[in-house]
């Protein structure tokens, strides 16, 4: 993370001058006064990443304006300038908050060290504030299975990891796709950098390019100090870009810039800043067939794809549900301080038999609930498991009685998942919306993004009832072929 502005507080005319110019030289804006009064006005109203500071100067002391400075919120490093340096003076200034202590006369390799060590102190202190900010629960976790699926995926990773390749991960919701991200961070010659994660999804339309890039102080409203976008914190590490596929056309465009050239501008910025990042993005859709909808462009897709992995969803690696609900249980007994006794066979093949549209963060999440529910030195059993409902003729009203194998009436009806039944439920939806999305996801009180998602999930397993009517069957045909 680049020195940018630097405040010169220097009453020697030559030094000043000669210090200023040579800051210039490297691309630094600098604004150099021969007073406190002059460096506090600047203060005001700037921000400034480093300063110089004067011990002796016309109307002050350098040390005690030292000391006011660092009682506000906002400051710059300062390195104190003297020509009447002791070692009592510097252990004086270092108690009192100073960056760095030089003897006058000093030659232009003491101001680049200075510099070095500022840039870097200043790129791990905004890491660590983004780092302190974040609520991300997954990072503790790693890649956890024993299937065939999953050791050549951690094969591949481990092949993949030690190179700069910009990796595309993609995979259904829940898979664990940032946890193989992680993976190729931790393996990764990038292992000790800055891992940042931008929930692209997440993030408002008109706030991503800000968060992805930075910006200027005064460069939109609110907008009251400069700010280090994502990209810039990963400098030398890894940045993940999750959700990549929700991001609009325009800022693809940006986006593909910053992969083939490795720099940008922040938002209201005109100094170009060049980073060293690797690039891992992830995809709960496919993105190829986004591009043929023109909801993704090609170019940028084929600068994300240069290495794919692909990451099963938990139905197809079995061998791993028991495995992983038996760790579960463990962590969540720890976690919520409960004696259980473990997991009974007839719970056991229930979750064998599930179908997992929620994959492994589903069957975490089914298992800690199980583990709260369950009754002290008791077992897991189906009914704690909660993964089938039982539904009602009155509460089917309006579904298709085909789909739901309905019996006599005051009869119950068979099992349903909770899959099953929700995907009846958006499709029900659907229909008296007239197969608009956006009325649909409002009359669910759920993100149009989510409803994409859900449509996306159950895109070609909806399989109707031979005896369904044809209406009926082309009407949910429609819906879920309509993202």
């Amino acid at each position: 993370m680049s020195i940018e502005k630097v405040i010169l507080v220097e009453d020697e005319e030559f030094l000043r001058k000669n210090l200023a110019h040579y800051l210039r030289g490297r691309r630094i804006d600098v604004a150099a006064v021969e007073t406190i009064e002059e460096a506090q006005s600047y203060l005001v109203r700037d921000n400034f990443d480093l300063m110089f500071l004067d011990l002796r100067l016309p109307d002050g002391d350098g040390t005690e304006f030292l000391k006011e400075l660092n009682l506000r919120p906002s400051k710059p490093l300062i390195v104190i300038m003297t020509g009447f340096g002791s070692v009592e003076s510097a252990v004086d200034c270092m108690r009192c908050g100073a960056f760095d202590y030089l003897i006058k006369p000093f030659s232009n390799d003491q101001i680049d060290v200075a510099l070095k060590k500022a840039e870097k102190f200043t790129h791990i202190l905004k890491v660590n504030q983004y780092f302190s900010l974040s609520e991300d629960q997954e990072s503790q976790n790693e890649l956890i299975g024993k299937s065939r699926a999953l050791e050549q995926l951690r094969q591949l990773i481990r092949k993949i990891a030690q190179t700069q390749a910009t990796v595309l991960i993609q995979g259904e919701s829940g898979t664990g796709k940032e946890l193989v991200a992680r993976a190729l961070h931790r393996l990764s010659p990038r292992s000790s950098a800055p891992f940042i994660k931008v929930n692209c999804a997440a993030l408002p339309e008109n706030l991503i390019e800000s968060e992805l890039f930075g910006h200027e102080k005064g460069a939109f409203t609110g907008a009251l100090n400069k700010r280090e976008g994502r990209f810039e914190l990963a400098h030398g590490g890894t940045i993940l870009l999750d959700e990549i596929s929700e991001i609009s056309l325009a800022m693809q465009a940006k986006l593909l810039r910053v992969l083939q050239e490795r720099e940008f501008e922040r938002v209201g910025g005109t100094r170009t800043i060049k980073i060293d990042v690797r690039v891992i993005a992830t995809t709960n859709r496919k993105l190829d067939e986004s591009v043929e909808k023109n909801e993704f462009r090609q170019d940028l897709f084929f600068r994300l794809n240069v290495v794919p992995i692909h990451v099963a969803p938990l139905r197809e690696r079995v061998d791993d549900i028991l495995f992983l609900s038996e760790i579960f249980t463990r962590r969540f007994v720890r976690k919520h301080g409960v004696a259980i006794r473990g997991v009974t066979p007839e719970a056991q093949k229930v979750l064998l038999a599930h179908n997992w549209p929620g994959n492994v963060r589903e069957l975490q999440n089914v298992i800690e609930r199980a583990v709260i529910l369950c009754e002290p030195e008791s077992c897991i059993d189906p009914e704690t498991l909660n993964l089938e409902v039982r539904m009602s003729r009155g509460s089917a009203k309006g579904s298709d009685s085909n789909e739901l194998n309905s019996t006599s009436s005051g009869q119950d009806q068979p099992f349903m998942t909770l899959y099953d039944v929700e995907k009846l439920h958006i499709i029900r939806a659907l229909e008296l919306c007239g197969q608009n999305r956006t009325q649909a996801a409002k009359l669910l009180d759920i993100n149009i993004r989510t409803l994409r998602n859900k449509l996306n999930e159950y895109k070609g397993q909806l399989e109707l009832e031979s005896n369904s009517s044809e209406n009926s069957n082309a009407a949910r045909k429609e819906a879920v072929e309509s993202v």
